[in-house]
């Protein structure tokens, strides 16, 4: 990953740095308590065997997040 992207465009084994969530409202406050604040590096380790929802180990937590929220959370490049 060398550009800015989605959440959403991590596979597994990748990772990225928050640069900043586009999500609003209750959800923007779920994202920020579960520790996807701007600068966090975000690990993705699997995706279920449909695709949907994706985990993702945030600052030593694995987390489940759909597709709609992980296109809401742009990253930038951890390298």
């Amino acid at each position: 990953m060398t550009e800015a992207t989605s959440l959403t465009h991590l596979s597994p084994g990748q990772k990225g740095i928050v640069k900043e969530l586009t999500d609003t409202g209750s959800m923007r406050r779920r994202l920020l308590d579960i520790g996807l604040a701007p600068g966090t590096l975000v690990e993705c380790i699997g995706r279920s065997p449909l695709g949907d929802p994706s985990a993702f180990l945030i600052r030593g937590a694995v987390i489940a997040i759909r597709s709609e929220d992980c296109k809401k959370i742009i990253l930038k490049s951890d390298e």
